[in-house]
């Protein structure tokens, strides 16, 4: 049962850190897959060697089937906090899901028309990235539907947010920008994956807001949310081991390790970054979010 309406003199809190992402979702995340000239990447498609186009497609094998799994499995963590009345934060997860459909869209646009993979793409998907988006991920999530706890909470956010997003996703970015910027290629798949890597960061720092919101109201989880992380970790440098360890010759000169310490970096930065609330205030959380956000 509702217990109130924005109609009534509560109206929204516009200053809180959700509703300014929600103001940059409306600024920055209206943008069309289908809009983004991808001429020029056919014809770039059409010179690169058979081992360079298997890597981009092992990188899109597992994007694109990324960006399904969580447009298909966000909706219980929205469901979680429209039932705890916290309008200002579903409204900005209504942007959230809108914006993984699209990237799937990209994504799945890419491979019709640019690479023509027609073939079943999931032999790229190994048993860490399996681990990761066909069981860690849906579980954490449709865990929600039956439990909406803080510790349920925590674990499907840490999954999402911040392994999902925030380690595997914006090191495969950081693959594809060195990997096509080095040699000038594909300048529409850079396009698309700019504006995800845009959006994305409002994804990730609304992560950062609900985990350190979770932990500053029930510090006593803080194990949870440890353990979620550590947990996660070695399945994520392995999805990312496992894509060097197909090749004798990485493609494109891409080095093994300059990836792990950019996820490890991601981990850590991520990682310190929710350490600072326990303990913390929701008024110190709120002040340190929007500096983030506004930044």
């Amino acid at each position: 049962m509702h217990q109130s309406f924005v109609t009534t003199t509560r109206g929204l809190d516009r200053d809180i850190p959700p509703m300014r992402l929600y103001e940059k979702a409306k600024r920055l995340g209206i943008w069309n897959p289908s809009d983004i000239d991808l001429s020029k990447d056919k014809a770039d498609w059409a010179n690169l060697k058979d081992d360079e186009k298997d890597l981009i497609l092992r990188l899109l094998a597992m994007f694109v089937a990324g960006e399904e799994a969580v447009t298909l499995d966000l909706i219980p963590l929205i469901y979680v906090i429209a039932k705890e009345g916290r309008v200002e934060e579903e409204i900005f997860l209504t942007s959230f899901l809108y914006e993984e459909a699209k990237h799937t869209d990209f994504f799945r646009r890419f491979l019709d028309e640019v690479s023509i993979a027609l073939d079943d793409l999931t032999h790229y998907h190994t048993a860490n990235y399996r681990f990761v988006f066909y069981d860690a991920l849906p579980s954490a999530l449709s865990a929600l539907e039956s439990d909406s706890s803080p510790s349920a909470q925590i674990r499907a956010s840490v999954t999402y947010n911040m392994v999902v997003e925030g380690v595997l996703a914006e090191t495969g970015y950081h693959a594809f920008f060195t990997m096509l910027e080095r040699n000038d290629l594909m300048p529409g798949l850079r396009k698309g994956i700019s504006l995800l890597k845009q959006d994305e960061s409002r994804h990730i720092a609304y992560g950062v807001y609900l985990l350190s919101r979770l932990v500053a109201g029930h510090p006593e989880e803080w194990d949870t949310l440890d353990t979620q992380m550590n947990t996660l970790l070695p399945f994520a440098i392995g999805v990312i081991g496992d894509a060097f360890a197909a090749y004798k010759i990485v493609p494109f000169g891409l080095v093994e390790d300059d990836f792990v310490n950019y996820a490890m970096s991601q981990f850590t930065k991520r990682f310190e970054r929710l350490e600072k609330a326990r303990g913390a205030t929701m008024d110190e959380i709120n002040r340190v979010a929007k500096e983030i956000v506004d930044a």
